[in-house]
């Protein structure tokens, strides 16, 4: 192999590697974004920074519940102020959430220039502030674009239900049950 060849491959190489990297670090902040937004919802109170919440979200974004349950649960919200005020109603003196837990899995995240689409799996396990609880699993399907700033944000989020259920309770201070250790 030649120099002017070798220096060819290599930067045909380096130019691979570079658009691998650029995909990996789109992955990552898109993963970031969506743990981000997962942690601020699991905490969701009249304390709550709704500024940092929805600085997760482009200018130009949409909120759905999709399916017949969350359709009509959740509704649509297709612009960055009704999602700011549709998040606003979980923000007052009483929080709508006594406990809230968000867990994700079964992820996917399909790079293509600034654009992006991925989803998840979604278990959600909560109580309200009427002392009910909830078990729920959706399917996140949410598309994101990169900012003029690198940037990754939710451009569109659509969640919808695979199964909903009450539960008597989460917590318990009954004993947890382990091996012996004698």
């Amino acid at each position: 192999m030649s120099k002017d060849e070798y220096d060819m491959n290599s930067q045909m190489d380096l130019t691979v590697i570079l658009q691998r990297l650029e995909q990996l670090e789109a992955q990552n902040a898109i993963r970031n974004c969506i743990h981000r937004y997962m942690e601020i919802c699991d905490g969701l109170n009249a304390k709550t920074d709704l500024n940092e919440l929805m600085d997760l979200f482009d200018q130009d974004s949409i909120w759905e519940g999709i399916g017949e349950k969350y359709a009509q649960s959740f509704g649509r919200y297709a612009s960055w102020q009704a999602i700011f005020d549709m998040f606003k109603s979980y923000t007052q003196a009483e929080s709508h959430f006594v406990m809230n837990a968000h867990f994700v899995s079964s992820e996917q995240i399909y790079i293509a220039g600034d654009q992006a689409n991925a989803s998840w799996l979604m278990l959600q396990t909560s109580t309200f502030l009427n002392g009910d609880s909830h078990l729920n699993a959706a399917k996140l399907s949410v598309k994101f674009k990169q900012q003029t700033d690198g940037l990754w944000k939710i451009k569109h989020f659509q969640t919808e239900n695979i199964f909903s259920r009450p539960v008597s309770h989460w917590n318990s201070t009954a004993i947890l049950p382990v091996p012996s250790q004698q």
